[in-house]
């Protein structure tokens, strides 16, 4: 089971607590948007074995949204951080290389 901590309330739970919400960073396209780049939006999902990068959302607590950096294969979770942070803390990059040497940065949205 995993164990997040959202950083909007500082409350650390158990998953049950909060809701999973797809993958994070995602750039949106709505009206006047191709027809492909709206069906990518909509259906196209990474499914990395490995580091990911979710939205969660609080749903028992404060309700908000948040992003999570966890390891799909271990269920490792690397760090929590804003959803309106826009790109991935450093200290939560620094984070999994030191726990997985092979991952490279650029791999971060």
């Amino acid at each position: 089971m995993l164990t997040l901590t959202c950083p909007n309330c500082g409350i650390t739970a158990e998953e049950t607590e909060f809701h999973a919400g797809g993958e994070a960073h995602l750039k949106r396209f709505g009206p006047g948007s191709s027809d492909s780049d709206f069906e990518k939006y909509l259906f196209m999902r990474e499914n990395p074995k490995g580091v990911h990068f979710e939205r969660w959302r609080h749903v028992y607590g404060c309700g908000k949204w948040f992003h999570v950096a966890r390891d799909t294969m271990t269920l490792e979770v690397f760090g929590t951080y804003t959803a309106q942070t826009s790109t991935v803390p450093q200290e939560i990059i620094d984070k999994i290389q030191d726990r997985r040497p092979d991952w490279q940065a650029s791999a971060a949205p």
